[in-house]
């Protein structure tokens, strides 16, 4: 599915998963979890559908799942007593709910980073940085770009090898295990292959030298300038009642938050916008492209009419 809001500057990208991704993190509030978790859910339904978010689950649930069940195991604070393990500790209703807090916040941070190399091509990241840290840039860009790479070459060398004959599902545990090896063998002359050839492509064209130029696609225009003041409005307003202490919640010894007002309400009606920003302004683009379609529609129809 076309994405708008992939389509404005890298910037504003950027700028956007920054604020998204260090909220998800430093926020601590349920409230904040279940906007970030749900946030990343639908942006990332919205970019990949919704088979790719239910991969992400398959792969997320577990983890999660044994982030709650382990915080409670070895930590015992909280006040609430629910019940002595077999090792003579207690099981806290604080621990517990701390552990599905940090659950939840490390689902909402993989999920954010999963619709960030989507979105944060490696000629975006190149191009913000590339003058500022060129070297350390171009090894983040082809570290992003390489599991994707590598993934689909590693499904290429499967089905090549499956064509004559050395199928890795298929032989006794033995000849599986040295098809594996060669298969490994292959993707590992692949890789360094590839880092090479993009070294000596990159140091050819002068990359890194000083006083260097380079071709750009991307301008600021009215568009990205409001939605930069959108972005710095919404981070703003969020991250100063952030550090005020609007969203501060506490698990140990007790639960324990700020009480709920029209401030606090306020703070997260603007942290639930700032993250459905993508796909408000995605649906906003595709309706609008709707519109525009009809009535081309239309005044076609109108002028075979005459």
């Amino acid at each position: 599915m076309r994405d708008t809001f992939s389509e404005y500057h890298p910037a504003i990208n950027f700028l956007y998963f920054v604020l998204v991704i260090g909220f998800a993190m430093f926020f601590m509030h349920p409230v904040c979890l279940c906007i970030s978790l749900c946030g990343s859910m639908g942006y990332l339904a919205y970019l990949q559908g919704g088979e790719a978010l239910l991969a992400q689950l398959k792969f997320l649930l577990p983890m999660t799942l044994m982030a709650a069940v382990l915080n409670p195991t070895f930590n015992h604070a909280g006040d609430t007593v629910l019940m002595q393990l077999p090792s003579g500790s207690p099981l806290t209703l604080e621990s517990v709910l701390y552990g599905v807090a940090a659950a939840a916040m490390l689902g909402a941070v993989v999920l954010w980073f999963s619709c960030y190399t989507v979105v944060m091509t490696s000629d975006k990241f190149v191009y913000l940085f590339g003058k500022m840290i060129p070297a350390l840039s171009l090894v983040l860009a082809m570290t992003l770009r390489f599991i994707p790479r590598f993934r689909s070459q590693f499904q290429a060398v499967c089905e090549a090898q499956r064509c004559v004959g050395r199928d890795l599902s298929e032989g006794t545990l033995l000849q599986r295990m040295r098809r594996a090896v060669t298969v490994l063998s292959i993707m590992l002359t692949w890789s360094m292959e590839n880092a090479i050839e993009t070294a000596d492509s990159m140091k050819s064209r002068g990359y890194g030298l000083t006083g260097r130029t380079a071709f750009s696609i991307y301008r600021m225009d009215g568009r990205d300038k409001k939605a930069l003041l959108w972005l710095g409005l919404c981070g703003g307003y969020v991250f100063a009642n952030g550090m005020a202490g609007g969203l501060q919640w506490q698990y140990f010894p007790c639960l324990q938050g700020v009480p709920v007002s029209g401030l606090t309400l306020s703070v997260w009606m603007v942290y639930l916008a700032l993250c459905l920003t993508p796909v408000s302004v995605g649906l906003y683009g595709e309706r609008a492209w709707r519109k525009l379609r009809r009535g081309e529609f239309t005044c076609s129809r109108a002028s075979a009419c005459r």
